[in-house]
């Protein structure tokens, strides 16, 4: 408890408080109607496409690998697009944290939820999704229907990463560092639904190279892992951004899932989430350096900027 009072006393330190500062702004912003939320992410995107130039230009060497029949002025467009729904996206995970429930119900639209329901009958459920910008809403949305068990990565900041994990114990079941693998799995084995998302670059031993947008990227393989030690059902879950909410999209549970080949079944995934960003590829997160590295071990990111100076981004 001591310890506790401690850490408190130094989260309240002058170095943090234009983080309390940043996250009062933001609580008062999210009480702000819906629509003008979304007005004002949509001009703090664009702000972020002029500044950012790093983050634009990994933006535009993903969009140049994953849509290669795009012209340059298509791709710029699209990445344009790309960085109004970042800034939606971050009065987004402000709503997850403190936005009213009532609000929020009427701005979800459910889509075959009863694959989820069918699924969980059968035992614990690994509700796979993948990094669109609205992500952190799609579980805020969801958790009313089911006592769902979400699989985060910590904030660095440690005032952001404490106050997160006060909402997320009060929002969800359960709330699972990504690398405490043993607690999924028993989460999973006691019969609950994890909400889990595999599709971010994974440059470890245990990753694969698996074809993305036609592109070998570096994959984690940890779904077929999950689903064999938790004897889990997988559901693809995904949350995009309407005109006037949400779409909370379940499709059917992955049939002989796993399968013997750990490829093919991270192959199967790939494919899956790449036919839904192909729906909406300007809520996908392609500032990620998705395809940071290379089969050979070269990072794509260095290479293309030799080809391409940032100029062109």
């Amino acid at each position: 408890m001591a310890q506790n009072k401690v850490n408190q006393y130094k989260l309240l330190s002058p170095r943090y408080w234009p983080t309390w500062l940043g996250l009062g702004c933001l609580w008062l912003l999210v009480q702000l109607p819906w629509r003008l939320q979304m007005w004002l992410g949509k001009h703090l995107g664009l702000l972020l496409f002029k500044i950012l130039k790093r983050r634009r230009y990994i933006c535009c060497v993903n969009l140049e690998l994953a849509f290669p029949e795009l012209s340059f002025e298509e791709r710029t467009e699209l990445s344009r697009q790309h960085f109004i729904s970042i800034g939606q996206g971050l009065f987004e995970t402000a709503m997850s944290w403190w936005g009213n429930e009532q609000r929020l119900s009427k701005l979800a639209f459910l889509e075959g939820l009863e694959h989820l329901k069918n699924a969980h009958q059968q035992g614990g459920v690994i509700l796979l999704s993948a990094h669109f910008t609205s992500l952190e809403l799609g579980g805020r949305l969801l958790a009313p229907y089911l006592p769902l068990h979400v699989v985060y990565r910590p904030h660095q900041n440690p005032v952001i990463e404490q106050q997160v994990a006060k909402i997320r114990s009060k929002r969800y079941g359960q709330a699972i560092s990504r690398d405490q693998i043993r607690t999924m799995i028993q989460s999973l084995k006691l019969g609950f639904p994890v909400w889990y998302a595999q599709d971010q670059h994974f440059d470890q031993k245990s990753s694969l190279f698996i074809p993305f947008f036609g592109v070998e990227a570096a994959t984690n393989t940890a779904t077929n892992r999950l689903a064999s030690l938790g004897r889990a059902k997988v559901v693809p879950f995904f949350t995009v951004r309407k005109e006037d909410g949400y779409l909370l999209r379940f499709l059917p549970a992955l049939e002989d899932f796993p399968s013997e080949s750990v490829h093919t079944d991270t192959a199967r995934i790939n494919q899956m989430i790449e036919q839904q960003v192909r729906e909406f590829p300007e809520q996908y997160l392609w500032t990620h350096r998705r395809f940071k590295t290379s089969p050979d071990g070269s990072n794509r990111y260095l290479n293309h900027r030799r080809d391409h100076p940032d100029s062109r981004c």
